[in-house]
């Protein structure tokens, strides 16, 4: 169901029945299956665990798309130990295409076809293909200011791509994926499967990503420090 609603706030920001369908399935089936774990969702937040394990949920990732029938939205489930992702899974119904990590590594899963991930060789900022899912995302001049910086330092830049973004980079495709305000059911999920191909997520400030703000992706750690020079001078 793509009808929308708005909630409540400053940003625009779209609500299907389809997001809220979906979170409640997958809630009513953790809830049965793992009484004692943690729940945090979009669209119904936080069920406090009793056993150190929560997962993370985000029924469609990228609503805007979902909306418009593009097919780079997703499902995203993660499995969190304390406040680190353990396990991430990102799902695209539309296609049947679901990526997924580890400790053990990462893998993307298509048409019966198992794939393990790694992520591009290292190479400099200048020949990277930078990647964030669209420029209103950036609402403070100085975020505008980084989106610009890194769009001129890079050599090919694409928008519009949600989550979908950081599986490609895992996948070996794209080097650099950022994106500005982030929720923890935004990108705890994905960092098991950007981690597990070889690749670096952090925030902007060097932090860790799990619990959101502004994040940046690399498919290299030097790749990585380069970015981030341009992102806090």
């Amino acid at each position: 169901d793509t009808r929308v609603e708005i909630k409540a706030g400053a940003v625009w920001d779209p609500v299907t029945e389809g997001d809220r369908a979906g979170e409640r399935v997958m809630r009513a089936m953790i809830e049965e299956r793992y009484p004692d774990h943690g729940i945090h969702g979009e669209e119904y937040g936080l069920k406090a665990s009793r056993s150190g394990l929560t997962w993370v949920l985000d029924p469609v990732d990228g609503t805007r798309a979902f909306i418009c029938g593009m097919p780079t939205w997703a499902t995203l489930i993660g499995l969190n130990f304390e406040d680190r992702p353990m396990v991430g899974v990102m799902n695209q119904p539309f296609v049947g295409e679901t990526f997924y990590g580890n400790p053990e590594g990462a893998w993307s899963l298509h048409q019966g076809t198992r794939r393990k991930l790694a992520t591009r060789p290292a190479r400099p900022l200048a020949d990277a293909t930078f990647t964030t899912t669209a420029p209103e995302l950036y609402r403070s001049d100085a975020e505008k200011d980084v989106l610009k910086r890194l769009s001129q330092a890079t050599r090919l830049t694409r928008y519009g791509g949600d989550s979908y973004f950081f599986c490609v980079l895992a996948a070996g495709q794209v080097d650099l994926a950022l994106d500005a305000h982030m929720e923890p059911y935004d990108i705890a999920p994905l960092i098991p499967i950007i981690e597990g191909a070889g690749g670096i997520v952090t925030t902007w400030e060097r932090g860790h990503a799990a619990k959101g703000g502004n994040v940046v992706a690399a498919s290299s750690t030097r790749l990585h420090e380069e970015a981030l020079k341009l992102i806090q001078p």
